[in-house]
Parts: C-alpha cells; sequence; structure tokens
C-alpha cells in the first residue's frame, strides 16, 4: 500500500512537472507570438517619411546609443552591439554622408577618431523618439497607470535579461516605476 502511495505521488509530481513545463512552454509560444506581432506593428505605423522623420532601424539605433554614450569610436560600436566593425563602419558612413553624425578626434586623446551627433542628427533622433513616444502613447493611453509601469518593469527586465546573456548592457537612466511590487 505504502508503495502504492508513494507511486500515486510520484505520478502526482510527474503530471504537476509535466503540467507546468506545458504552461510555460505555451507562455513562452506566446510572447514569441506577441513579439513577432509588435515587430509587425512596428514596421506598419504611420509613415514617418512623409513628415521627414524617419531614421533607418541601424541609425535610430546607432544615434541612440551614441546619445547616451557621447562620442563613440567604430570599435566600441561594434563592441556595444555584438556586430563586426566593417558593417558597424558600413551603416555610420551612411549616417556620415546623411550629416547624422561627424568624426572627432578622441576627447581623451587617444588614437581612434570618434563619431559625435551632429545637431541635425539629434533633431532627427529626438523627433523619431518624440513620435515613437507619442504614439505608444497614444496606444496606451486608456490604460490603467499600475498595467503600464507594469508593462515598463518587465519589458526592461526581459531586455536586461537578454543583454546580460550576450553581455552587451545598454546605457539606461535610472528609471522609477511607478506600480506596486
Amino acid at each position: 500500500m505504502e508503495s502504492q502511495a508513494l507511486g500515486g505521488r510520484a505520478d502526482l509530481t510527474t503530471a504537476s512537472s509535466a503540467a507546468a513545463a506545458t504552461s510555460t512552454s505555451t507562455d513562452v509560444a506566446a510572447i514569441e507570438r506577441e513579439l513577432m506581432l509588435v515587430s509587425r506593428y512596428t514596421v506598419l505605423a504611420t509613415n514617418r517619411s512623409a513628415a521627414g522623420l524617419y531614421l533607418e532601424r541601424s541609425a535610430y539605433l546607432l544615434l541612440s546609443r551614441i546619445d547616451a554614450e557621447g562620442p563613440m569610436s567604430i570599435g566600441q560600436l561594434a563592441a556595444a552591439f555584438g556586430l563586426d566593425t566593417s558593417t558597424i563602419n558600413r551603416q555610420t558612413a551612411a549616417m556620415s554622408r546623411s550629416g547624422l553624425v561627424e568624426r572627432i578626434a578622441d576627447p581623451a586623446g587617444g588614437p581612434a577618431r570618434k563619431l559625435r551627433i551632429t545637431a541635425d542628427g539629434l533633431d532627427r533622433l529626438r523627433a523619431n523618439r518624440a513620435w515613437a513616444v507619442g504614439g505608444i502613447g497614444r496606444l496606451l493611453g486608456d490604460w490603467d497607470p499600475d498595467d503600464l509601469a507594469a508593462l515598463a518593469r518587465l519589458l526592461t527586465q526581459f531586455n536586461t535579461t537578454i543583454e546580460r546573456r550576450q553581455g552587451h548592457p545598454w546605457p539606461r537612466p535610472e528609471q522609477t516605476h511607478t506600480s506596486r511590487p
């Protein structure tokens, strides 16, 4: 009898573990689907090019990083994004031709030249960011403030987990989320 009871507990534990794994697997699949849709909706978003706001995705990301850290060399940007220097060089050359960045001597006196955002580049970055923040704000305007704060906290947690595993943290201003834990 005791063996039946133990077997029953083992079966229950195994069933419970299987149910938890299925639930986790289902949740992870749902997260993947929703992230794919976020990416799709971003691409389909209101046309920024009509307003002269459009920045290529790579330019937006590179300008955002330079804005957060100050002038950076090609090597520093390649390390920050985990990309080959030739890829970063090609992307920043296009940004330079567009007047978004300029090459300057290293302010600390190092041998590598650095890229600094131009006034036009900063204006366009700020306009793109304002457009994105405004659009997200309109979409989430009727959300409960605690839900907004929870989403911000969870997205930050998700992204910092990726960054930690890849070894490429993104600089962030100190953030305070207003939701209750």
